[in-house]
């Protein structure tokens, strides 16, 4: 595959996708892709994080309980692992493993930096989207608050 079609992929993610096409490219050439087998853990729960992953082909299991496969959640592609991890140091809030042969491109958090270093306007724009994502998930949170604080009376229980 070349590097557009890589890039490409790159712009199947939403948070990816509001950066310039020179971005994709850099992140597409220097990021690290992993193929993995069935089975195979790509990281494990209470881990420090370096980075994200995005999904290239495949599944990836993500059991942020102690319970195994049966409570976990499976992302395909164009799923981003670990998007505050491109950020911040983090540690992992679940274990992934891969469900089926699959592939993922890893993205240190030093290779997130230097392209928003490299290409101002792409910060710019996930700034803002990442400000925009905030933005509503405080108020569905005061939502979810609002519904906690009102009486049990308004409930009935059947």
């Amino acid at each position: 595959m070349g590097l557009e079609d890589d890039a490409g992929k790159l712009l199947a993610n939403p948070t990816l996708a509001v950066l310039e096409p020179g971005a994709l490219r850099l992140i597409a050439f220097s990021g690290e892709t992993r193929i993995l087998r069935a089975g195979d853990v790509l990281f494990r729960k209470d881990e420090v994080s370096n980075g994200g992953f995005l999904v290239l082909s495949g599944s990836i299991a993500l059991d942020a309980s102690d319970q195994g496969a049966a409570s976990a959640r499976i992302v395909r592609h164009p799923a981003l692992i670990g998007e505050l991890a491109l950020l911040a140091e983090t540690l992992r809030p679940a274990t992934a493993i891969a469900r089926e042969p699959s592939s993922v491109l890893r993205i240190s958090r030093q290779l997130f930096r230097r392209v928003l270093n490299e290409f101002p306007a792409s910060a710019a724009h996930l700034r803002d989207t990442l400000a925009a994502k905030l933005t509503g998930m405080t108020g569905e949170l005061a939502v979810v608050r609002r519904l906690l604080d009102e009486p049990l009376e308004r409930f009935p229980i059947a």
